[in-house]
């Protein structure tokens, strides 16, 4: 699965040693030190993937991420020495796909580096998902509510998927997860509502009062038509 990934990291021992290792697992890596280079890297030419510290000279990265969800759907690995949960769902909140918190081994960020590939390529059929007004395409990666595109990250949009294959069936915070995340992780099952929030503001006529993606109380979530 050889990938374009840009890194986003200050430090620049360890900026280095995650170029090697992303190198050697079969992928274009390059590397900047701060928040604005790696936008400018972003608009210059897109990533598959970037791996974005969030402590950086400049913009940090939570900054970065909030710039990049309104212009791009570039994938986001999130590097974080903030273990705190708020902190964690603030990142997710801020545009973040995923994360990492410090120290972390090599092994595991390639392997969340191959996760977040495979899920933002996604299946390359020609599924196309209807639920009421709301279109999922999952070969081309497209979402429309009401004919309109609507701009999902790749979280965002395995969540939809999953849910729009199976209208009406609730899911589990759990559940969900799984479609998330290529490798599990611990207590991180309140990011789904992070996502589930970030997805009524961009498929509901009303985010405050949804009509689509409802909340099933003390079990999860449904996606549903809608009002006719």
């Amino acid at each position: 699965m050889c990938a374009y990934l840009l890194v986003a990291e200050d430090d620049r021992g360890q900026a280095e040693v995650l170029r090697r290792y992303l190198t050697a697992d079969g992928h274009d890596t390059v590397v900047v030190h701060d928040g604005l280079a790696a936008l400018e890297q972003v608009r210059r030419r897109r990533p598959d993937l970037l791996v974005l510290d969030v402590m950086m000279p400049g913009l940090d990265g939570l900054t970065v991420a909030r710039v990049l969800r309104a212009e791009s759907e570039v994938p986001i690995l999130m590097l974080t020495a903030r273990a705190a949960e708020d902190d964690l769902l603030a990142g997710l909140d801020g545009g973040a796909d995923d994360y990492l918190t410090k120290p972390y081994s090599a092994r595991e960020l390639t392997a969340r580096a191959r996760a977040l590939l495979r899920r933002s390529r996604g299946s390359r059929g020609e599924t196309v998902l209807l639920v009421g007004a709301l279109v999922v395409d999952v070969g081309r990666h497209q979402v429309r509510v009401d004919g309109e595109p609507v701009e999902c990250t790749p979280g965002e949009f395995a969540i939809l998927a999953a849910m729009a294959a199976q209208p009406e069936r609730v899911f589990t915070r759990a559940q969900l997860l799984e479609h998330t995340n290529g490798v599990e992780r611990e207590s991180v099952e309140r990011s789904i509502d992070v996502h589930v929030l970030n997805l009524r503001r961009k498929i509901e006529p009303n985010p405050k009062r949804p009509a689509r993606l409802l909340t099933v109380y003390g079990i999860g979530y449904r996606l549903t038509a809608g009002a006719a």
